[in-house]
Parts: C-alpha cells; structure tokens; sequence
C-alpha cells in the first residue's frame, strides 16, 4: 500500500530498540523543518549516504531545487533513477569487480540489482507511480567545476556585481567579499591571511568593492589589470604605492595571471555561470536538482569553489522574500576541513552566515560528516535538526554527545542520548528535531534511486545523458515562494531580479581597466576627434539607420615622431622636417618597418592627457608592454628617422630658381617660367638695343637719301622746263620768230638734265638699297629674339631634384611610446565593428 506522505518526507519507519527491529509506524519529516538546517553524522556503512539521497529524493517530490556539494561521488546517485526496473537500465551502473568476485556475470549481476530494487521498494511501500514522479519532478545535472567531465561551471559570475543594493546590503557584501578574496588567495598558495592584516587581501577587497559600489562587473583579466593599476589613489590615508609597492603588486598580479595562464583554468571559466537563480531551476520554471562533482579538485581548489558557491548562495538568497517555508536546499555531503572549531577556512563565514540567517529565507542547509571530532559545533547549534547513525569508536560518540551538549544549552540527557547511540546498527538513526517532542529512532527506507556506491570522473557523461542533461541557457529565475505557502509545485515565473546589473557588462576581450604601461615607457592618449557619424564617413562606410555605439574603446598602438629643422642660404631653405609612425598590432618580435605605418604629423599640444571616461581597453601585448623591445625599438625609430629626414629640392640652377616640398610641382614651373620670361626679356631689350641703332642709322640715311631725292627730282623737273624752252627758242629761232640760240646752248641744257636725271636714279637706287637693309636687319632682330625665346623656354623645363638631408645632432625625439587609439564600437545587425575614432589629418 502506497505511504501517504501529506507532503512531508517519507524518510523511513520507527525502530525498536527494545525488540531490534523496524515498527510499521512511518517516520515522516516536516520539510519547512529544514529550515532550521539538519546535520547527518555517521560512520562509512552505516547508512548516512542512503539516508541522505532519501532526503534528497523527497525534495525533488516535493518540488524543492537543491544544490548538492558532493567530494566522494556518492551523491551522483541521485540520477539513477529506473522507474522500469528493467536490469538493461542497472546493467551499465553495476560495478564489474563487485560482479566478478560475486561469480557473477553483468547481465546477472544487472538483473539481481533489480530484482533486489523491486523487492526493496514493495517491501516499503513504494509504487511504480512514484519512481515515474521523481524522474520527472525535477531536472537533474552533474557539474564539474574545473572540469569538462560533466556541465563545467563558470566562475567569472562570482565576480559580477551582485543585484542586491549595495548601500543596504554593505556588511553582507563586504562580508562575501572577505571571503571570495580569501578563497582567491588561497588558490594561488597563500595561507594564514588575515583580512585585517594582509595587504593582499585589503588591495583586492578595496577593488571588489570599488566596482561593486559601482555596480559594475568584474572578472579574472580585469582583477589582475585593476591589481597592477588600483582604480584609486590611496588605501586608508597611505598612498597605493607607499602601502603596497608597484613591484609588489606586479607579483601579486603574476600570481593571479598564473592561473588565468594555465590551460587547465580554462575550464574554470566556460560552462554555466554559477549564478544561483539558474541553477535552482530551469528556464521554464521546473526545479533543478544539481550536483557540485569535486572529487576531481584538489584541496585549494575546493575550498576556492565551496567558498564562491556559499558566497553566491547567500547573495541569491538576500535577493529573496521572506518566507516559512522551504524554498531550497543546500546539501553538503562531506563538512570536514570547512566547518573546523577553531581554524578561519575562507569557507567557514559564509557557512556561518547561512547557518544563522538562511532561515529567514526559507534556505535549508544539511551537512554531513563521518568525522564528528573536527567540526565546529558552536556553529552547529544552529542547526535544529540531528539524524546520527552508527559511529566508529566511543571517542566519536562522545565528541558528538559534547557537541550535542553544547548545541543544546546543557539541555541534553546525555545518557538518555549515549544508550540510544549504542543501539544504532546499519540504516537506524537517532533523529534530534527541536520542534518534535522527543529523540526517536528510525530505519530507513530503501531508496528510490539505485544505489551504485561512488561514481567516477569518466562516468559523469552517461550520468548527464541518462537525465537528458546539457550544457542549457541563461534562465528565467523562478519567482520566490510566498511566505506560508509549501513549494510543491514549479513555479511559473519569478520575481526575483536578474543575474547581472545591466549595462555593466562590456564588449569581449576589452577590460574598463586600462593596462598599466610599464615604467620606462611613455603614455599617450590620442584624441577621440571623429564622431559617430564622422567616423563612418572617415572609414567610408554608409552610416545605416540600425547601427548604434556600444562606447569607445581603446586599443595600444605604437606612436612615435620626430622633427628636423632644414636650413640652406642657398636654396632659400627653412622648414621643419617631421616624420611620424602610427603602428597598430605590431609584430610581437619588436620588428617594425617604419615606412609601413607613415601618418601626418601629430600635434603633441592637442594629445589627450586622459582616456574618455566609461571607455573600455584592449590588454596590452607584445612589444607594447616590453621595456626593452621597445627601448630598442625607439633608437631604430631615431635611426630611421635620420635615414629619412631628407627632402628632394627641385632646382634649376641656370635660373637660379629652388623650391622646398611645401611648394607645388605646377607652383615651381610657373615660377620657373616667370623667370625664364624675365631672363628672355632682359637679354632680348638688349638684342634690341644693337638692332636699333644699326637701324637708326640706316633710317637717318634713308631719310636724307629720300630729302636728296626729293630735291633732285625737283632739279630734274627744272632741268627738262629749261631744257624744253631752250629747244622752241631755237626751233623759233630757225623759223625766225625770234633770237636764234645756238646749238651748243641747247646741248649744254640738255647735258644738265641728264645730269639731274641720273642724280634722281641714284637717289631712288640708294633708297632700294636702305630699305632693303632695314628690312634685313628687322628680320635678323626678330630672328634673334625668338631664339632668345626659345632659348629661355628651354632652360625653364631645365629642372632637376636636390636631396637635401638633416644632420642626426638635428634630429628630435618628439614622442615614442605606446598610444591609446580610441575605436567607435558599433552594432550594425548581429555585426559588431569598430571605426577608428581619431584622425591626424
């Protein structure tokens, strides 16, 4: 007949003490008892592991998340659940050694487990029904932190802001501070830290809490950034340098980057975030069952994860309402070395933290130890529930009835209490419940899962699979349980706020802490002189109407420039030569060919002396962070800028006309041409000059020819008038009309106007002769000036270059170092691309 549980647990049946033997009265355990926290003492055999996954099985009936810290393996059995109680579904779970020394075969072996779980489970009244409802009450997961085995859990979420205010919550922060610092230290090998004392872990703590107030996020990388360069100037009223050296903080950050470094850390931070929410219940509301896997860590890191995981809890659970009911639990399956009596692990506060405040919240904590005499029971009084199974030796037995004793105020029958111990044999526990009347004696019942003994690494992929179990997404936090309600079914939504503080988180693989630059290295911060939109147009890109900024990062460049006064009288020289290199990701060698990377000249007056605030930084690499590449780097960057620092002077020295490279080739032919022009001039006036008087005198000569035959033409027209009447003086003469002349008279006029004729032709020949002369003479001028022309035109395209080079005293180092080059980040779609932000031209 099936057991009405009435929503309590059904953990077993009443045992007789007297009569040694199991009563039919059924032990059932009121789950908002838990509440109070239990405590599950026993020696290895004596049942505790069964009694627990009992425990646990009930929760997940009841629809109650639990967060299972499990050292050995045995709680692993949790998911070999077989509502069929088929033996094919115990066959891979059987434990070959335990079958071969039994004689028996697997499958034989496979199918006896079975047939003893059916009968197990008739005998205490636990149906088929009831097996399918805990394989379906919750989502069951094996994690292993710093491993790949199982669902790997990120632990970067443990440094996120938390979501609770920090004003009101600021003793709980500080105090999970404390400890993730402490269990930080510890896994880098420190011991004995004192957060008081310890300057390691004051710096540490005073960065967590300067992002925490901020609300902003934190991981590993920007730790050791923030640890190198403290986001504030002075801890207490010391200076950060007089109270925790450069040097020193530099090996502190080592220690610390050791770990990011190391391969096998990798793990440590893929997988699911250890954010509570998530891992209490899934996406859509169901709860989760989920098994913290450690076997596989060593010391250190354990203690680094349980405090982390503790720290974690108690800040989810601060995020909570108030509440009488159970509304999760935290299971511990082995507290030894974390709860001790007199030793500070950095797990310890946080334990002690929950042990007295989770209540509140409706947080159940059981912890269980085979090893009564090193735990911390003071701590434990808290704890208002005891299941004690068979213990080792009557040391044991009487260290706990100590612990009891003390637990209790002095309100313990000791005796009462030590004759009930010595009767516990296997499976019977003694059960302690401040809110029962009385100790009572119960054995319990058989468990629903099998119980296969501890579980291996190599088995916890085939565990995950059998719960249909993977890596899942981020999830919708449950919403929290009212106060006086039981939490029996899954919730549909939750109300509590969201794992990380939003906009505190930034573009992958920038830090908002900027790296620091090592001494002997010079920093420099190029301005962010391009907008949004200027800096689509300067990277000539369409600016699309879905693009919108993530912020401005920076990224390391290398940046150096030099400058060289050019002088020469002859030349008429005097500049400023300057030569600058601008070096995104260098070779990490240190190997930089400076005529790759030219930029224009970069005003040192209008540099940044700060980054942009809220801007994020790319971490700073080889060569930028080594002193001495970049050291070596800086005198080639000299060296080449001296075998660079010369300038070609364009010349024509014929005209004696230079110019500089701030003059333009077509400014240089022009003046070239002005002064061929002016040259031409000068030498074709004085050309001129000598035609002009040859041509002078042969223009008076024709003029006076011309005069000379004016006048002789005039002689001759006077010489034929007397010539003409000396002649009809005579004809008349001869006719005797008149006074007869003589024939010599006649001849004689005759021979004086031939005279005057010849005098005119004479005079017309010489002007023929000048005229041609002139004529002559002007075309040889013309000749002569379009050769001057020709000549001039030919010197001015006459040009040539004149390397003119700055001697090494003259060159000077402007700026070398490492620059921060600001980047637009923008999202355009599901693409997210940077736009360089600054431009020297």
């Amino acid at each position: 007949m099936m057991v009405e549980t009435g929503g309590k647990f059904y953990l077993g049946r009443a045992y007789d003490p007297q009569q040694a033997k199991t009563t039919d009265q059924v032990l059932l355990y009121e789950p908002a008892d838990l509440t109070t926290h239990a405590v599950v003492v026993g020696m290895t055999g004596s049942g505790k592991t069964g009694l627990c996954i009992d425990l646990l099985e009930e929760a997940a009936l009841n629809h109650i998340p639990a967060l299972m810290i499990d050292p050995k393996g045995d709680i692993t059995n949790t998911l070999l659940h077989f509502p069929n109680l088929l033996p094919q579904d115990f066959q891979p779970w059987v434990n070959p050694d335990q079958a071969r020394r039994a004689g028996k075969s697997l499958e034989q072996a496979a199918a006896d487990a079975a047939q003893l779980w059916k009968q197990g489970l008739t005998d205490w009244n636990i149906d088929q029904p009831r097996l399918q409802t805990l394989s379906e009450s919750a989502k069951f997961a094996i994690f292993t932190p710093g491993s790949d085995a199982g669902i790997p859990i990120n632990i970067l979420a443990s440094f996120k802001a938390p979501t609770i205010p920090w004003e009101t919550n600021k003793e709980t922060l500080r105090e999970r501070i404390s400890g993730t610092v402490t269990a930080l230290l510890g896994l880098v090998g420190m011991t004995d830290i004192d957060p008081v004392r310890s300057r390691e872990h004051i710096l540490l703590a005073n960065i967590f809490e300067n992002a925490w107030r901020q609300g902003k996020d934190l991981d590993l990388g920007e730790l050791i950034l923030q640890t190198q360069s403290p986001p504030f100037p002075k801890l207490g009223v010391f200076d950060v340098n007089t109270f925790f050296p450069e040097k020193d903080r530099f090996a502190l950050a080592m220690l610390l980057n050791n770990i990011l470094a190391a391969p096998a850390f990798q793990v440590w931070i893929e997988g699911e975030p250890l954010d509570i929410a998530s891992l209490l219940y899934t996406a859509d509301g169901k709860p989760r069952h989920s098994v913290f896997y450690i076997s596989h860590l060593s010391d250190a890191e354990r203690m680094f994860f349980i405090t982390l995981l503790y720290s974690a809890v108690e800040t989810w659970m601060r995020s909570q309402t108030g509440t009488t009911s159970l509304r999760a639990l935290v299971y511990f399956d082995e507290i030894f070395g974390y709860l001790p009596p007199v030793a500070n692990p950095p797990s310890k506060q946080p334990m002690l933290r929950m042990l007295k405040q989770a209540r509140a919240f409706g947080v159940g904590q059981v912890l269980v130890t085979q090893n009564p005499v090193d735990v911390d029971y003071k701590a434990l009084s808290n704890a208002g529930t005891w299941m004690i199974g068979k213990l080792q030796t009557d040391q044991d037995k009487q260290r706990l009835l100590d612990g009891l004793d003390s637990a209790m105020a002095g309100g313990l029958d000791r005796a009462a209490y030590d004759r009930l111990i010595s009767t516990l044999g296997k499976r019977v526990f003694l059960l302690h419940n401040v809110n029962a009347k009385g100790p009572a004696l119960f054995q319990t019942r058989w468990a629903m899962n099998y119980l296969a003994g501890p579980l291996t690494r190599t088995q916890i992929p085939e565990l995950n699979k059998l719960a249909g179990t993977s890596l899942q997404p981020a999830a919708t936090p449950p919403m929290t349980v009212p106060a006086g309600t039981t939490a029996t079914q899954a919730p549909a939504a939750m109300a509590a706020v969201p794992t990380t503080a939003s906009g505190t988180s930034g573009p992958a693989g920038f830090s908002a802490t900027r790296p620091t630059i090592p001494t002997g290295i010079q920093e420099y911060f190029l301005p962010n002189n391009l907008t949004f939109t200027q800096a689509f147009k300067a990277a000539e890109r369409e600016y699309p109407a879905e693009a919108f900024s993530q912020g401005l990062v920076y990224r390391p460049v290398i940046l150096g420039q030099t400058s060289a006064r050019l002088v020469s009288l002859k030349y008429k020289l005097d500049i400023d030569l300057f030569k600058t290199a601008l070096v995104a990701n260098p070779d990490r060698r240190g190997i930089v060919r400076w005529d790759n990377y030219p930029s224009p000249k970069i005003d040192p007056e209008r540099l940044d002396k700060a980054p942009a605030p809220q801007a994020r930084f790319a971490p700073l690499q080889a060569p930028e962070n080594d002193v001495k590449v970049m050291n070596a780097l800086e005198k080639d960057f000299e060296d080449w800028s001296y075998r660079a620092a010369q300038i070609n002077i364009r010349a024509n020295d014929t005209l004696k006309v230079y110019a500089g490279p701030e003059v333009s080739e077509g400014d240089f032919h022009a003046a070239c041409s002005r002064a061929a022009q002016e040259a031409s001039e000068a030498e074709a006036k004085k050309v001129s000059l000598t035609y002009e008087t040859k041509l002078r005198i042969l223009k008076d000569k024709l003029e006076r020819e011309q005069r000379e035959l004016k006048q002789d033409e005039a002689e001759l027209s006077s010489r034929k008038m007397e010539e003409l009447g000396t002649g009809l003086e005579a004809v008349a003469g001869i006719l005797g009309f008149g006074r007869k002349r003589s024939i010599s008279s006649s001849l004689s006029k005759r021979r004086m106007t031939s005279n005057a004729k010849s005098d005119v032709e004479e005079s017309e020949e010489a002007i023929k002769d000048y005229q041609k002369e002139i004529a002559d003479i002007e075309a040889e001028k013309a000749t002569a000036t379009q050769a001057i022309r020709d000549k001039w035109a030919e010197i001015a395209s006459q040009t040539s270059e004149i390397p003119i080079s700055a001697q090494k005293k003259d060159i000077l180092l402007d700026i070398f170092g490492v620059a921060w080059m600001p980047y637009h980040l923008v999202k355009i779609g599901e693409e997210v691309v940077e736009l360089p932000g600054f431009s020297a031209g």
